[in-house]
């Protein structure tokens, strides 16, 4: 399979098209052109277990300024087509696209995006909705808007379905119509893109608002846990940086979820769909970061953990799961919030200092965050230069498979608007950002990574060369690991989706210096990494190798076969003591250099902008979703 990342479009009132993503291939930064027909702005979506990526709902039909398509329906408030942009309503939404391998025409019908809502759609109209893939490769899909607004509330809040889609259905339908979800009603105002993850026991964590709860998707029965201590909102948009942790046999692949960042603003301040009530750009966004396990092993209660604080505040930060298991953050802005508007409850428009924004104080630093360092050391941007580019609101990042993170996007503006005018014009450009381990002169080149991934079942080798490495090969077969990383479905500083399991493994070396690994398959749970594609890394040392694309799973919908636990011989060292021939892996925690893979080289700083390329976000479609220009 060609590896590369699809795209969506952005609108230029100076131009008339349909919607047009593309295909970008990461070997060679060269666009495909595709086409789409619905309107993906500020949608949803998820990966399927035959690895085709689905996208859910979005905005009605849309015209320059943001205004409301040419052919509105009766009563007006939403629109089916503009004549302009040309774009039909995406409000219901559902488009697939399947995955080609090189030797496919990508013009192709079977290689395009699927659109068509006469054919599929969801039910209810959902924009800012949740996805998460239950262990079956089931969507849930989870709340939303009906129509735009700044949070999903009128004040006072007097009708909570004014405006939102309180529900939740399922993709593919199971034939039941959308069914109220009471801890909706209950976070009424800021539940947009509601913080979802499936755990352990089929059931499902969710939090909005200040609330957290576990919910029961089969029964509709849920169970009320602590609120978001020191009150700080986390979802859409005070816009944390929220992950599940890397699950590890050290940690007996516990589930837990870390929320950074997002803001304490006051109930009163966030206003209605209209605005904010404050000047939320004055509103310094929170440091605080918390940890929970919602399904503690020990059976005790769930609480909230204080973690270390942030460097600094963010709101709109990003978390990315980077292969070594070390986790990091990007983008966002030191005050305010998403989102975008020309008032404010007091503030007219020529009284904004940053135009349409909402937020200020771009964060251009990354920061770094390892989950296993004792507490009070997590944080580090030792080493890591910033980025001059703001990466506000509609901005995002993303996981490649040769351990970079492609960064693009921000757009705090009604449409686009590049204009040097604005403070925060639409922003072209992208970047790739090149984490410390591209300090190394030698990385992991494995053989025998397989294509697919069972849950339990029969383990498999994979052959580390001695060339792979430098000094003792049993120490570097003690220091070896192997991470499958799912990086997810990105857009508005999240990634729907991402999960990142390091495998059971023991290992044999021999006397050439070449290491043996023997690899359990996937724990037997599917609730814990749900079916479908992945990236597997082989880690030494601190340096990640290039990652290969699996599948995870039976490739279809449906139950998962399991099977028992990989059984795994003892480790063997060699007793000849042999040594690496690779000219040294360098520091996993030094500051960026050159990618020795042949991925193009990173400045000093480890961000790497192409000018020969250049990328927008799609707002509200993601990183996944981004119009390149060459």
């Amino acid at each position: 399979m060609r590896p590369g990342v699809p795209y969506g479009a952005t609108h230029d009132s100076s131009t008339t098209f349909d919607s047009i993503p593309a295909f970008r291939d990461l070997n060679t930064n060269t666009c495909e052109v595709m086409d789409i027909k619905t309107n993906t702005f500020c949608s949803s979506g998820m990966h399927l277990p035959n690895g085709s990526f689905a996208t859910f709902g979005g905005n009605g039909a849309v015209g320059p300024g943001g205004a409301i398509g040419s052919v509105q329906y009766p009563g007006g408030g939403a629109a089916s087509w503009d004549a302009t942009y040309q774009d039909d309503d995406g409000a219901k939404s559902i488009r697939v696209l399947n995955p080609c391998s090189d030797d496919k025409d990508l013009s192709s019908p079977e290689c395009q995006w699927f659109d068509d809502p006469s054919v599929l759609s969801m039910q209810a109209k959902r924009w800012y909705s949740a996805a998460e893939p239950l262990a079956d490769g089931t969507i849930v899909l989870i709340g939303g808007f009906q129509n735009g607004g700044y949070i999903l509330r009128n004040y006072p809040n007097n009708d909570p379905t004014a405006g939102a889609e309180l529900t939740y259905e399922f993709y593919p339908s199971n034939g039941q119509a959308p069914q109220d979800l009471q801890f909706l009603f209950k976070t009424s105002g800021l539940n947009a893109y509601p913080h979802t993850f499936l755990l352990n026991s089929g059931k499902l964590f969710l939090q909005a608002n200040l609330s957290t709860m576990i919910w029961d998707s089969e029964t509709n029965t849920e169970t009320d846990l602590p609120d978001m201590p020191n009150g700080v909102v986390r979802v859409y948009p005070a816009s944390a940086a929220t992950a599940m942790l890397p699950m590890t046999p050290a940690n007996n692949w516990q589930q837990t979820i870390i929320f950074c960042g997002g803001t304490d603003m006051p109930d009163s301040a966030w206003g209605d769909f209209k605005y904010p009530y404050i000047e939320t750009w004055n509103y310094p966004a929170s440091k605080d970061c918390q940890r929970i396990t919602p399904e503690p092993a020990d059976g005790s209660a769930p609480v909230y953990v204080q973690d270390d604080d942030m460097i600094e505040g963010r709101t709109m930060g990003q978390f990315i799961i980077l292969p070594t298991g070390k986790m990091l953050v990007v983008n966002g802005g030191l005050n305010g919030t998403a989102g975008f508007g020309q008032a404010t409850n007091v503030t007219t428009f020529d009284q904004m200092p940053f135009a349409e924004s909402f937020a200020s104080g771009p964060v251009g630093t990354p920061a770094i965050y390892d989950p296993t360092a004792p507490a009070g050391s997590r944080w580090s941007n030792a080493g890591l230069a910033s980025s001059s580019i703001a990466r506000l609101y509609h901005s995002s990042a993303l996981l490649l498979p040769d351990g970079s993170v492609f960064i693009a996007g921000s757009n705090p503006n009604l449409d686009v608007n590049t204009s040097s005018a604005v403070p925060f014009p639409t922003e072209y450009r992208a970047e790739k950002f090149y984490p410390p381990y591209f300090s190394a002169s030698t990385r992991p080149a494995p053989q025998g990574v397989p294509s697919t991934l069972s849950y339990g079942g029969d383990s498999f080798d994979v052959t580390i060369p001695s060339s792979s490495y430098s000094g003792s090969a049993n120490d570097a077969a003690a220091a070896t690991f192997v991470s499958v990383v799912r990086p997810g479905w990105t857009t508005h500083a999240m990634n729907m989706g991402q999960r990142y399991l390091q495998l059971n493994n023991t290992y044999t070396v021999q006397d050439d210096g070449s290491i043996t690994l023997h690899v359990a398959q996937m724990p037997p749970m599917p609730n814990i990494f749900q079916p479908g594609p992945a990236l597997v890394f082989v880690v030494v040392d601190g340096v990640p190798s290039n990652g290969t694309h699996v599948i995870v799973g039976s490739g279809s919908m449906g139950t998962q076969p399991k099977k028992q636990a990989s059984a795994l011989p003892a480790n063997v060292l060699s007793s000849a003591a042999p040594s690496g021939s690779g000219s040294g892996n360098g520091s996993s925690s030094g500051a960026s250099g050159s990618d020795s893979g042949s991925k193009g080289q990173s400045s000093a700083s480890g961000l790497d902008w192409r000018s020969g390329y250049q990328g927008a976000l799609l707002a509200g479609a993601g990183a996944l979703f981004a119009l390149l220009a060459f």
